[in-house]
């Protein structure tokens, strides 16, 4: 192989490359996660960056006491926030594969969270130690 197809075989690899990493960056940005309470009284959305982007309270809320609905919204946002760490950690693996970069990004995932693991409702109230 001379230096010419070299260099046109590395040039479409990067080209390649900068086109997965933008696609990925699509599909990250689009990732957010809503989350509602065991009884229904707090729901919340988080975007992809965990940010909390709304709030509703149904009226079952106003019965609670004010430290109680405090940490109810807090352990709803951290649920929204697993689902989302989840998806991102999903989307990443499925354009890095495994590897030193997908570990970079399970070290930053919420405690208890294992990418590609998702939760359901039933298993999180069976096991309170599964924070999502």
């Amino acid at each position: 192989m001379g230096p010419e197809e070299w260099l046109a075989q590395y040039d479409k690899r990067l080209t390649e490359i900068a086109a997965r990493a933008k696609e990925a960056g699509a599909r990250v940005g689009q990732v957010g996660a809503t989350a509602t309470s065991r009884r229904g009284e707090v729901e919340v959305r988080v975007g992809a960056s965990g940010v909390l982007e709304d709030l509703t309270l149904t009226p079952a809320a106003r019965a609670l006491e004010a430290d109680v609905l405090a940490q109810l919204i807090l352990d709803t946002t951290r649920k929204a926030r697993q689902i989302v760490s989840t998806e991102i950690a999903d989307i990443s693996a499925s354009y890095l594969g495994a590897g030193p970069a997908l570990d970079v990004i399970k070290q930053h995932l919420p405690a208890g969270v294992a990418a590609g693991k998702k939760h359901d409702e039933d298993e999180f109230f069976d096991n309170p130690e599964i924070t999502r």
